[in-house]
């Protein structure tokens, strides 16, 4: 258990560095590009993303999965994923390519169509990519991802800011985004070598294990994608874009705390999934540092959320401000029980997953459509937090079948992290209502309201999660985690370090 934990905390340092890098990345990308192109850019290009999306969802096959899964996959079974993914990327470029000009007619807008044969282009590049780097993540290496991870957003960050400081138009993410994918396409094969060649010998066998993925795949990828179609067609471009931007920037503090982590539990829990106990023991474990780290980064980020885009965005982008503060703090609260998909897939428990995203669609669907029609824009915003929690109840009844691990001990775990995060809220509500009440706030005005209250809610997170720890006597938790894990830093650091012979 030890070892494949100090696995795990290794690939999440990997992982958490190439995030850091990454999040500053397109942090940095979202405010230069939010200040040079329009909402209706951002809505045009959100049209085209998604019905990629939907799209390579319907298709998707979970080759990467099906290879961790897999007891020990040799040359034969790597040419197939290669050239599954390869006819994959092919078929769905000729579909969008074809379907480019319909959707501009339904759309009424000709700009459409050829954004949607760029996006067709970055599919087909898509489907090249190195299946041979799968093998690393087998065996809990992540050094690749963080040059691979990096690597990408910097070729975005750069053609995006460029096309949009000479064009300023939409093609600014376009072109980005296709750059980013030409450069992570050279690093995969440069970092592990794999000259493909044609063949199904085992696409049976990687089928058999994806299926169930597949499937829950596209059920979600719809679930959670509809939405933003409807906006386009109904509310409009601009609308979406404030939509699309404040739903993107509301994931991007929860996603970038927990993926470092999440990311290496599938092969981790795969490794001791035939030991219920550990298994069991080893998810409280993840779920608990996750919910710790994701609760105070999502919550904060709302509390912080107006000033914040008023500093780095512009007023222009002030309705997106109630988007990002709902639905960052409803995807915080969905980290309770969102490790059950490593875990279900570890026990080969795809099936159970696909279930699982059928019953959210059909509770999610009419909850949606009935805020987007009565309630518009905001209505749809309530109905998401609304379904968010739903779909969270639901994760957490799969991970009681799965581990038997009680609703009740899911949450109880977890009470500490709570307490601390209601401590957080009341604490940074007060100081932003008593220390500032300026009717027009300048910029070093709203940088200094950004900082000092991201600094109050540290401190009252941390502080009073260490309090309640320490009232309850130090009991097992992330608490302990963290602190065994700065320890074994610091131990490392004081080491003496063995003189070299000249």
């Amino acid at each position: 258990m030890s070892s494949v934990a100090g696995q795990i905390i290794k690939g999440s340092l990997w992982l958490s560095g190439a995030r850091a890098i990454v999040n500053a990345l397109g942090w940095a990308s979202t405010i230069v590009l939010a200040r040079l192109l329009t909402p209706d850019d951002f809505g045009l290009v959100a049209i085209g993303t998604t019905i990629q999306a939907i799209i390579m969802a319907v298709t998707e096959m979970s080759l990467a999965q099906a290879l961790v899964h897999h007891r020990a996959p040799d040359d034969d079974h790597l040419n197939t994923a290669w050239t599954l993914g390869f006819l994959r990327g092919l078929v769905i470029a000729a579909m969008l390519a074809l379907a480019a000009h319909p959707l501009a007619l339904l759309y009424e807008d000709a700009r459409l169509e050829w954004v949607i044969y760029a996006i067709a282009f970055g599919v087909f590049l898509g489907g090249l990519s190195n299946p041979r780097r799968v093998m690393l993540q087998r065996q809990l290496i992540f050094w690749q991802d963080f040059l691979l991870n990096v690597g990408m957003r910097l070729a975005t960050v750069i053609v995006s800011i460029g096309v949009a400081v000479y064009y300023r138009n939409y093609w600014a993410l376009i072109l980005g985004g296709m750059a980013g994918q030409l450069v992570g396409l050279a690093i995969s094969y440069m970092i592990m070598p794999f000259l493909p060649r044609f063949g199904l010998r085992h696409a049976r066998e990687l089928w058999s294990f994806s299926f169930w993925l597949t499937l829950g795949q596209t059920v979600n990828t719809i679930n959670w994608r509809f939405d933003q179609l409807l906006i386009g067609k109904l509310l409009g471009r601009s609308e979406l874009g404030y939509y699309s931007v404040g739903d993107n920037l509301a994931q991007m503090p929860t996603r970038e705390a927990t993926n470092p982590l999440r990311l290496t539990l599938f092969p981790a829990f795969s490794r001791i999934s035939d030991d219920p106990a550990r298994l069991r023991a080893a998810y409280q474990r993840a779920q608990g540092l996750i919910t710790a780290m994701a609760l105070p980064v999502g919550v904060g980020f709302a509390l912080v959320a107006e000033p914040l885009v008023r500093v780095a965005m512009g007023d222009k982008w002030l309705p997106a401000v109630p988007i990002i503060q709902a639905l960052s703090s409803i995807f915080a609260f969905q980290t309770f029980g969102s490790v059950v998909q490593p875990l279900a897939m570890s026990l080969g428990a795809t099936k159970n997953l696909f279930h699982r995203d059928l019953w959210v669609f059909f509770v999610r669907l009419p909850i949606i459509l009935t805020g987007l029609f009565f309630g518009g824009l905001p209505g749809l915003v309530v109905a998401r937090m609304v379904s968010g929690t739903v779909s969270t109840i639901m994760n957490m009844e799969l991970v009681r079948r799965l581990s038997g691990l009680g609703l009740r001990t899911q949450f109880g775990s977890n009470l500490r992290t709570l307490g601390a995060i209601a401590v957080m809220i009341v604490g940074v509500t007060a100081c932003r209502r008593l220390a500032f009440t300026a009717a027009h706030p300048g910029p070093l005005y709203l940088i200094s309201e950004v900082i000092i209250l991201a600094a109050t809610g540290a401190i009252l997170y941390l502080g009073s999660h260490w309090l309640f720890w320490r009232l309850q006597g130090y009991p097992q938790g992330p608490e302990k985690e963290v602190r065994d894990l700065l320890g074994q830093a610091l131990a490392r650091l004081r080491r003496p370090q063995p003189l070299r012979s000249r």
